[in-house]
């Protein structure tokens, strides 16, 4: 069973016991986080698609840690004008254990079998 999951703007592949890493979130390490905007929802043989999302469907999760990812450089050159500039960034993330996914009775979503 996997889902894909909306975290900051950003669409992730969610399985349960597995870690993903997000968009930086305002909780302590250790605190439950729910996520609720599940997009699609596999289990075995039958995919449950949103519209936009799956009713009654999250997941749980909990924080294992927060950081920063490695540095990417931005140069910015303008040729013939002595002008070069560079600069840095580390974006912030939040692990997540996923803890597990739960569907609850879906009414709107869209189900198909393969």
């Amino acid at each position: 069973m996997y889902a894909i999951a909306k975290s900051g703007g950003k669409q992730f592949k969610i399985q349960q016991n597995s870690t993903v890493r997000v968009p930086t979130l305002k909780a302590a390490v250790g605190d439950k986080v729910r996520l609720d905007s599940i997009l699609m929802l596999s289990r075995g043989d039958s995919v449950a698609v949103g519209a936009p999302l799956v009713e009654g469907a999250y997941a749980e999760a909990h924080v294992v840690r927060h950081g920063r990812s490695s540095k990417i450089q931005i140069i910015k050159y303008k040729r013939r004008k002595n002008y070069r500039r560079t600069i840095g960034h580390r974006q912030g993330f939040t692990e997540l254990m996923i803890d597990a996914i739960v569907e609850e009775a879906s009414g709107g979503a869209k189900t198909s079998k393969k």
